[in-house]
């Protein structure tokens, strides 16, 4: 089977946006795994939103991306990491 052209050209700004409870540590364990996939990853540009009942977060982490195997690693470590809930 052959893989399917990416429509992203790279490198290019991404963002990923990741949802989980809102728990101490969430938001370290997170940047840990954006960290290992986008060193050069400025953590002070993600932005934070927090549910209106105070239960959920969501953090849009935005990396330089320089290739489909890095966002496909990516993603995948992210929803291997049991805090997280939803990646998109």
């Amino acid at each position: 089977m052959a893989e399917q052209p990416s429509l992203l050209q790279f490198p290019t700004d991404f963002p990923v946006k990741i949802m989980g409870k809102a728990d101490d540590g969430f938001a370290q364990a997170v940047l840990d795994v954006v960290l290992r996939h986008a060193p050069d990853f400025d953590a002070s540009g993600t932005q934070t939103r927090v549910s209106s009942g105070g239960n959920y977060i969501a953090l849009t982490c935005t990396i330089r991306a320089t290739s489909r195997e890095q966002l496909d690693a990516l993603y995948r470590d992210l929803t291997r990491q049991p805090m997280v809930k939803v990646v998109l």
